[in-house]
């Protein structure tokens, strides 16, 4: 048998990977994490994630000593583990244990070491983690895909999310699903803008609050009369660009507000630059659910935006 049969049928034989959404476990000795190692492992991983109205971790974290990492708890889809006395380093090993899975482990010959390879690895061993989770949740979503043949037919794109979302409002160029959760409810919205109706530059991120106010005004009311959607003045938006579906986005995270009522929560907006279609194609996702933490619900829009497919 080959290596690469070798590969094949050991993955076969691998066990589902398991574990709550956005749960990782830290495989390391109990003296390191009550230490300065288990600080910055806590600096990172539970840092509070931006555009939420309160402060909530990225992740929540699960510490295993490394004498009791195995059988049931090896099988989480993320793990983090801590190897001291080797060379600094740090690795990324795919389906170790179960799949899918991702295990990052970082070494060190001492812990100064190990810190400091947390501190230069933050964004890749956040975006690795949050990958895999965005893709478990688009996972557990298709398992009951919605069937709005509107949504192609009208913006030229595919878009993957459950059938428990309802069509709340569709215009021409306007489609707003709902639904609800223990809580409150989430929404989507999709629209299309002409290209000329975003420009980059210094005031880009005005643009789009400006853009995004005006559609809230003309298409999401509040239940009060006179209420609408806007954007929270006193809330700084988050912006940054990213590539969805292989085209330049631009994504804005923060507050939204209901104009006239009290009514809060976040949203995460996504304007893809359509350049063969002259356009940019919007899609938001917002969640209302008072009193409770916001974090999964958000990653579940992430996961649904990002599943966006321009034909």
């Amino acid at each position: 048998m080959s290596c690469a049969d070798k590969k094949k049928s050991n993955e076969k034989f691998l066990p589902d990977a398991s574990g709550a959404i956005n749960n990782v476990s830290v495989v390391t000795e109990n003296e390191l994490w009550d230490g300065h190692v288990g600080q910055a492992i806590r600096n990172l991983l539970a840092k509070p994630i931006y555009g939420l109205p309160q402060d909530e971790p990225t992740f929540t974290i699960s510490q295993i000593p490394t004498s009791v990492f195995s059988g049931f708890v090896t099988k989480n889809r993320t793990v983090l583990k801590i190897e001291t006395n080797k060379a600094a380093g740090i690795e990324i090993i795919e389906n170790a244990y179960a799949k899918p899975q991702k295990v990052i482990v970082v070494s060190g010959k001492t812990k100064e070491d190990i810190i400091n390879i947390l501190k230069e690895n933050e964004s890749k061993i956040i975006e690795t983690f949050r990958n895999v989770e965005l893709a478990e949740r688009l996972r557990q979503m298709a398992k009951s895909p919605h069937k709005f043949n509107s949504i192609k037919e009208k913006f030229g794109l595919t878009i993957q999310f459950p059938s428990i979302y309802e069509v709340i409002k569709e215009t021409d160029n306007f489609s707003w699903f709902s639904k609800d959760i223990t809580t409150g409810s989430m929404h989507l919205m999709l629209y299309e803008l002409p290209h000329d109706a975003i420009k980059r530059n210094d005031s880009t991120v005005t643009q789009i609050i400006k853009i995004r106010d005006s559609i809230g005004e003309i298409n999401v009311p509040g239940r009060i009369e006179g209420s609408y959607l806007i954007t929270e003045k006193a809330y700084t938006p988050f912006h940054n660009e990213v590539i969805i579906d292989n085209k330049p986005t631009l994504e804005t995270k923060g507050i939204w507000d209901l104009k006239g009522a009290f009514m809060a929560g976040p949203f995460i907006n996504y304007a893809i630059e359509d350049r063969i279609n002259k356009r940019w194609v919007v899609v938001e996702g917002f969640a209302f659910a008072p009193s409770v933490e916001k974090r999964n619900y958000m990653l579940e829009v992430e996961a649904i935006i990002k599943s966006v497919k321009i034909e």
